[in-house]
């Protein structure tokens, strides 16, 4: 073979490999799976819209392993996401995610947190200094308290300031790290000012209630403060409608001997009942 067709021949060859080597890098590009964030956002979403999904689809769908599922759903079901069964997962219906902004929240169960503010009122007689969290039961109680100059509030919830504006309460603010999603206010500022107060109640909710493993939340942030307003009460008064009941959520908050009264819109089960008997804790419902 002459030296110009010998060219043409090495040409073609080494065409052939980049094409070869083009194809195998597309396809080790497919063979990429999504980011762990994205991924947990999509396998939510699936179990959600579906109620129940398997490993081998979430894998397909996401591109990863069934390994990589199993250890994804694992976290889910730990933050109360979801429950594994054999081969997948269903979702949760009284799950509480955390990141659902507060006026959506809000209207979430609206009738039984207003039934349990009213349940609530009866505990106001005589306490003038109360703590309260952020949330959207606790705002609902707030709302029902004695237009007092005698009563004062702290908290780390702005929208207590938005909706009391007119209100002869004293609100103290605690000041803090502005959360828009929650509407509330948090971090080490928040923290040191509530230790400077004392108070005889403290009016708290939370994203799940179990006998076995207490008063549970979602936001370790919101946690934090809560742990701090509880520290500083003579009382805890734990606002819980019927759908957090034997729920789990990330982070442990308090246990049930720290509480002294749960509100609730129905009768929860015989166990809690017979609990909250045995352990001096007044279930109101």
């Amino acid at each position: 073979m002459d030296s110009k067709k010998k060219s043409i021949a090495k040409y073609r060859n080494n065409e052939v490999l980049l094409k070869k080597g083009s194809v195998n890098s597309e396809n080790e590009e497919r063979k990429v799976g999504m980011a762990a964030k994205d991924r947990i956002m999509v396998i939510r979403q699936k179990v959600q819209a579906e109620k129940k999904i398997s490993v081998v689809d979430l894998s397909r769908i996401c591109n990863v392993t069934e390994e990589t599922i199993r250890r994804d759903l694992d976290k889910l079901e730990t933050e109360g996401v979801v429950t594994r069964v054999h081969g997948g997962a269903i979702w949760n219906e009284g799950a509480q995610k955390e990141g659902v902004h507060f006026y959506r929240r809000m209207s979430k169960h609206l009738k039984e947190k207003q039934e349990i503010a009213r349940k609530a009122t009866g505990l106001f007689e005589g306490k003038n200094t109360i703590v309260a969290d952020s949330s959207t039961t606790v705002v609902e109680a707030l709302k029902l308290l004695p237009n007092s100059t005698d009563i004062t509030v702290v908290t780390n919830s702005t929208e207590i300031f938005r909706e009391f504006q007119q209100s002869a309460i004293n609100f103290i603010s605690t000041g803090g790290e502005y959360n828009k999603k929650s509407c509330s206010l948090q971090g080490q500022l928040a923290k040191t000012n509530i230790a400077k107060y004392n108070v005889s109640l403290a009016l708290i909710s939370c994203k799940g209630v179990s006998i076995e493993k207490g008063v549970q939340d979602t936001n370790e942030s919101e946690a934090e403060i809560k742990k701090a307003m509880l520290a500083q009460a003579d009382e805890v008064v734990l606002l819980v409608d019927s759908s957090k009941f034997d729920q789990s959520a990330f982070v442990s908050l308090i246990g049930l001997d720290k509480v002294n009264y749960i509100i609730t819109d129905s009768r929860p089960s015989d166990e809690w009942v017979a609990y909250c008997e045995s352990h001096e804790i007044q279930l109101i419902y």
